[in-house]
C-alpha cells in the first residue's frame, strides 16, 4: 500500500477504463478523486455503481464533462443528464436491479462466476441470459462484476490502509473494495496504525493498493 497524491493515482488510470465508485447519491463517493479524473479528463470510462447522482454532484461530475461511454448501475432517475446522452445515443446504459447489482459485485470480489436470482424472470430482462431451474424455480444467472479500478470513501484509514466507514457510507464502498484490480481510497482521516482496533477494520489493508495523502 502506497499514500500517493490524487493527481498521481488518478495519472494511473488510462482511458477507457472500468471504475467502480463507492457510495450512494453521492454519500460516501470519494469526491476528489471524481474531481481530479475530471481534471484530467480522462475519457471512454465504464462506470460502475449505484447511480449516476445528480448533475454536478458525485458521479454526475463525470457525466457532465462527457467522460462516461458506459454506466452500470441501479438507476438514473434523479440525473436528467445521463438520461439525456443515453437518449442521444451517446452513453450505454446497463440498469441492474439494486440488490442484483450488489451480489454481482460482491461475486466479483469472492471469486464466484455470478448470482443466481429471480428478478427479472419472465420480464424483459432475461433476454440474453441464461436461466436455471433450482428446485423447480427457475433464476436469472447474473454474472460477476469487476472493475479495473475502484474509487472508495472511507471515514478512517490507517497507515497499513485499514478502512472503517460512517453511517451510511459502508454502502457499496466495502464491496467496492473487494471486486477490482486496484483500489485507490481517500479517507476523511488518515491515524497511526492501532487506532483503528482490529474488531472495528471493515476492509482490510491487504486490499488496499493506493491512499490518497492531503496536505
Amino acid at each position: 500500500m502506497q499514500i500517493v497524491s490524487a493527481a498521481n493515482a488518478v495519472a494511473m488510470i488510462p482511458d477507457g477504463a472500468s471504475i467502480m465508485v463507492g457510495g450512494f447519491m453521492g454519500v460516501g463517493t470519494p469526491n476528489c478523486l471524481i474531481d481530479e479524473l475530471v481534471r484530467q479528463g480522462k475519457r471512454g470510462l465504464t462506470i460502475i455503481g449505484n447511480d449516476t447522482c445528480t448533475p454536478g454532484q458525485g458521479i454526475g461530475k463525470l457525466i457532465d464533462a462527457r467522460l462516461v461511454s458506459k454506466v452500470i448501475a441501479s438507476h438514473i432517475g434523479l440525473n436528467p443528464v445521463t438520461q439525456q446522452q443515453l437518449i442521444a445515443g451517446e452513453i450505454e446504459c446497463e440498469l441492474v436491479p439494486q440488490g442484483t447489482l450488489i451480489e454481482r459485485i460482491r461475486s466479483g470480489g469472492c471469486g464466484l462466476g455470478g448470482v443466481l436470482t429471480p428478478t427479472g424472470v419472465g420480464t424483459i430482462v432475461e433476454e440474453g441470459k441464461q436461466k436455471i431451474a433450482v428446485n423447480g424455480r427457475d433464476y436469472l444467472l447474473e454474472v460477476a462484476l469487476r472493475a479495473d479500478f475502484a474509487f472508495v470513501g472511507a471515514f478512517l484509514a490507517d497507515y497499513l490502509g485499514n478502512l472503517t466507514y460512517a453511517l451510511t457510507s459502508r454502502n457499496f464502498n466495502p464491496l467496492c473494495a473487494m471486486a477490482a484490480d486496484t483500489v485507490i481510497v481517500d479517507a476523511e482521516n488518515i491515524v497511526p496504525t492501532g487506532v483503528i482496533a482490529p474488531d472495528h477494520v471493515m476492509t482490510p489493508g491487504v486490499l488496499v493498493d493506493y491512499l490518497i495523502g492531503h496536505e
